[in-house]
């Protein structure tokens, strides 16, 4: 019984220093962000504010638009992941349930796609939307992430822990593809949808490099590309850089925390069966 509570207490401590090293940078940003300049200039450093000072937040509205940056962030984010989690319940339905040939193959050719970094193919896929004349538009933001290999096979391996019986009962009773797919198979698969949906959003809400190709106005700057705009203004300002840089995570850490649990019962669904 000792040891089993000294292991906890290690495991415990462990999870707790951990913690503050993850959660320690951004409570610090937090801080910082409340802090009138001379706070943030003392030494030694200051972690709590004295007081909340809420004028670093006005300042960064002001210097940038913030807030178009995060809608535009959150229009393309909420696209791309509605688009691969469509997508990838179509294909995955397929490689699931229907036998066509070459199936196996044609899956494999899919997820073979995942060893290929993003950046050896943004070249190609920047030239095929410059050439549609899409640049500076949410379609240039979205059309090139609409699926994902990943997506299609987190369902797929979900849908085979779906019992095979279910499906030929359905299709004694004369339920198609379609009808099953939306009356029977997505019902079952909200803990798949809520993994895919989460890792997909704040995939999408961190990029970087493929907004700043695709976008030259401030209007259609994201976040990620527009939280610069408050660096370039003055080297001193921390204050309203940290208040930016808050103001741009929290949408993320909010969709993170609603959607954990359905992000760790999606990754472990299916796991025992292949």
């Amino acid at each position: 019984m000792k040891t089993k509570n000294t292991s906890k207490f290690i495991v415990y401590a462990l999870n707790i220093m951990i913690s503050i090293l993850i959660l320690g940078p951004i409570l610090y940003t937090l801080g910082v962000s409340f802090m009138t300049p001379e706070q943030i200039f003392e030494y030694p450093p200051r972690f709590i504010p004295r007081s909340l000072y809420i004028k670093n937040y006005k300042e960064a509205l002001e210097i940038a638009p913030i807030g178009r940056f995060i809608f535009n962030s959150f229009i393309m984010s909420v696209a791309i992941t509605a688009g691969q989690i469509i997508t990838g319940m179509l294909a995955a339905y397929a490689f699931s349930f229907m036998e066509f040939k070459g199936k196996k193959i044609l899956f494999i050719v899919i997820l073979s796609t995942l060893m290929i970094p993003g950046q050896a193919v943004i070249i190609a896929n920047y030239l095929t939307i410059s050439s549609l004349g899409l640049l500076d538009t949410f379609r240039a933001l979205i059309l090139p992430y609409l699926t994902s290999a990943l997506g299609i096979f987190l369902f797929r391996q979900f849908f085979l822990s779906i019992p095979k019986e279910l499906y030929e009962a359905a299709v004694i009773d004369g339920c198609g593809n379609f009808r099953f797919l939306i009356s029977i198979v997505i019902p079952l698969s909200k803990p798949a949808i809520g993994s895919l949906g989460i890792y997909t959003f704040l995939h999408a809400w961190n990029m970087y490099m493929w907004p700043l190709l695709t976008t030259n106005r401030d209007g259609m700057r994201t976040v990620q590309i527009g939280i610069s705009m408050l660096e370039n203004v003055d080297s001193q300002a921390f204050g309203p850089v940290m208040a930016g840089i808050i103001m741009i995570i929290l949408p993320s850490i909010i969709a993170f925390i609603l959607g954990q649990k359905q992000l760790i019962e999606g990754l472990t669904a299916g796991s025992v069966k292949s």
